[in-house]
């Protein structure tokens, strides 16, 4: 039997859309609780816009004065109230094909230093989780080092302790492809997790006090290094895989094994990660710029096609209410103990509305107030489970 439903009823039986989520308006009880936060972000790419810029004596970008086209600068940096900041010290994947990635990551240690030594009325270096408490206080930004992809060790663990020497507190194990060592969430699988060598560049780092950042990691070499750390890790900016289906977030299973772990997840800003629509379409965005640079081997060629293919691929934007649903996603999953900011500014190209760039904490605060979450909840996403986490890694390694 066949039935047909009435068009007057039509309204009564299709499921309506879900309302679009206002904009949140800060208001003075969360600018005084932000105000008086730790805020620490776990991933800005900052330095790598000089190097694109060739701007490497900071003579155009001057970060003093607000900047067009790029997502942080100081003004913007005081506004959002961000007390700790991890530098990426990033070259691309490619590079380890031409043994060329330590000299390209020891020019970007070089200009982070530089960056700092810059600007010493805002900027101040930071080592140690006491370094960074001590720099907050004096009302200066706490200014560390993360090398953003295995790959820039060049297979040395030799290297990676002169990084560590240089100031260098966390390293990803990958970025966009496989290293010989640890697979990456976008390359097909080679090592299955860890190599014994990925094994032994693991408890390198644990032995040397520098955090293990798994963002970038293929699932199974996210469990594979959460079975053989002896130190808490990271996810220096990755979001939630149940909330958008991207490879570079991370599952349940992994959320669920954070409390044992003592580790964190800092939630990435990127549309491409916290957009189920979004994530969707950037699922092949890796695969595709390495298709295009190889077809395109000059760096201008390559970025011009890179940036048509994104103009022809738009993506939704989101909003900051997505990025909160994914830093609730990870507290229900992992715990209010687990969860941070990692935001990925100016290595990104879409930011939510709400987030366009680093004075936008506080809005961030002030949803977490509208959700119902207590101070104290807060202070431990913005800051305080990160200072945790530095804490036990350098416990571990024997350094406290």
């Amino acid at each position: 039997m066949r039935f047909v439903i009435p068009l007057c009823l039509l309204p009564a039986v299709v499921a309506a859309q879900p309302p679009k989520r206002q904009p949140v308006v800060l208001t003075d009880e969360a600018r005084a609780l932000h105000k008086d936060c730790l805020v620490v972000d776990g991933h800005n790419d900052l330095p790598w816009q000089f190097r694109e810029k060739k701007d490497l004596s900071f003579l155009t970008l001057d970060i003093r004065r607000p900047q067009k086209g790029i997502h942080t600068d100081l003004p913007r940096l005081r506004a959002g109230g961000v007390g700790a900041q991890f530098w990426a010290a990033f070259v691309p994947a490619s590079t380890r094909k031409d043994h060329a990635a330590v000299k390209m990551t020891l020019e970007q240690i070089d200009v982070i230093h530089r960056l700092v030594m810059a600007y010493p009325d805002d900027l101040e270096f930071a080592r140690t989780a006491d370094d960074i408490v001590r720099i907050r206080k004096a009302g200066r930004i706490a200014s560390l080092i993360g090398v953003e992809g295995g790959h820039s060790i060049d297979d040395s663990l030799g290297v990676l302790r002169t990084y560590y020497d240089l100031g260098v507190r966390y390293m990803t194990l990958t970025h966009s492809e496989n290293t010989g060592w640890a697979d990456s969430a976008t390359d097909k699988p080679n090592s299955n997790g860890l190599s014994p060598f990925g094994e032994d560049v693991v408890h390198e780092m644990n032995r040397l006090g520098m955090m293990v950042d798994i963002s970038h990691v293929s699932a199974d070499t996210m469990r594979h290094v959460l079975r053989v750390t002896r130190a808490p890790v990271i996810f220096s900016h990755s979001s939630a895989l149940a909330l958008a289906d991207h490879p570079r977030n991370v599952p349940d299973d992994v959320l669920r094994q954070m409390p044992k772990n003592g580790g964190l997840v800092m939630v990435n800003f990127y549309s491409g990660f916290i957009v189920p629509e979004a994530a969707r379409m950037r699922k092949r965005m890796f695969e595709v710029a390495r298709d295009l640079k190889a077809k395109y081997p000059d760096e201008k060629e390559f970025q011009a096609a890179l940036d048509q293919y994104r103009k022809d691929n738009p993506i939704p934007r989101g909003s900051i209410h997505d990025v909160v649903d994914h830093i609730e996603h990870v507290i229900r999953v992992a715990g209010i103990d687990h969860v941070g900011l990692g935001s990925d500014f100016d290595g990104i190209d879409s930011t939510p509305e709400g987030l366009e760039d680093v004075s936008k904490y506080p809005y961030i605060t002030q949803e977490l107030l509208n959700r119902g979450y207590k101070a104290e909840q807060v202070r431990k996403v913005l800051g305080e489970n990160f200072l945790r986490v530095f804490r036990e890694v350098e416990k571990a390694a024997g350094k406290k």
